[in-house]
């Protein structure tokens, strides 16, 4: 899996984790004072970049956690096959690939869009 590892006191909002191995995108951190026995606590409330489904994490802030690497692409919608799915041509490789396309989409040939991409995961950004 493309990952890395960080201390989670170098994560803040807007960054990417890994929660339950799925990559999430963080939307609050807020950390906790040290306890009489322990290190400062991290709070992370963040919301799946794939699926959507809200999780939170509360760690020590010098604790290990994985961060996922997802790449920022450009794309050119060549076709749409239905509400949910489109045909999508990477500018930079010129490979051609189905991607699942939001809702409220409203994608026609020839759109240049931008899309996240992890491993065999795609998600076209709005």
């Amino acid at each position: 899996m493309a990952k890395e590892q960080s201390e989670v006191r170098d994560l803040q909002e807007g960054n990417y984790v890994m929660i339950d191995d799925a990559a999430c995108k963080i939307n609050s951190y807020s950390t906790a004072k040290p306890g009489k026995h322990g290190s400062a606590k991290a709070r992370i409330e963040a919301e799946g970049v794939f699926d959507g489904k809200k999780r939170s994490l509360s760690q020590p802030v010098d604790a290990k956690i994985w961060v996922p690497i997802i790449e920022r692409k450009q794309g050119q919608v060549v076709s749409v096959e239905s509400a949910t799915v489109a045909q999508v041509m990477d500018l930079e490789t010129y490979e051609t690939i189905t991607i699942q396309t939001p809702e409220d989409a409203n994608l026609s040939p020839d759109d240049e869009i931008e899309y996240l991409e992890m491993e065999d995961q795609r998600k076209i950004l709005e």
